[in-house]
């Protein structure tokens, strides 16, 4: 049983069993979690939006709640866990780098988002990363139609 988790599958496009798992699970906690928390933050807002966080609360919304769909269609909606490793990636790089260089992150907001950003770690080891090529950036595709 455990030895079918890292063998590929024809099931899942050559991807291994435990790399579909892992991604499912990531597009679980996006949807149960961050998803929860952007609706409730549109739907409780009181005062006039400033019109850059609203965009971000309401892309936060979509992406997150798009992420429920991967759950089902792992592969399918890579790109939305692509998304999140790029801007999860640039927050670090250019937000909580800089202040951490400088001795200024700890105690901070900045230091509480960077460790849950730093989780992204995980999926990205888990990613397929040959399907996302050949799929994405070559446009090939395993699947029969």
């Amino acid at each position: 049983m455990i030895k079918k988790l890292f063998k590929p599958s024809e099931k899942y496009e050559g991807v291994l069993p435990i790399q579909i798992y892992v991604m499912k699970l990531f597009f679980l906690l996006m949807f149960l979690f961050a998803a929860k928390d952007a609706w409730i933050e549109l739907f409780t807002h009181q005062k006039k939006w400033d019109p850059e966080i609203a965009i971000a609360w309401c892309a936060m919304a979509a992406y997150t709640t798009l992420s429920g769909l991967g759950i089902f269609r792992t592969l399918k909606m890579l790109p939305i866990m692509l998304f999140m490793y790029f801007y999860k990636g640039l927050w670090l790089c250019f937000v909580a780098y800089p202040l951490w260089k400088t001795k200024q992150l700890s105690g901070t907001a900045e230091e509480e988002w960077a460790q849950i950003f730093i989780l992204i770690v995980i999926p990205i080891i888990f990613t397929p990363w040959k399907y996302v090529f050949k799929t994405y950036v070559l446009g090939r595709s395993n699947q029969v139609t």
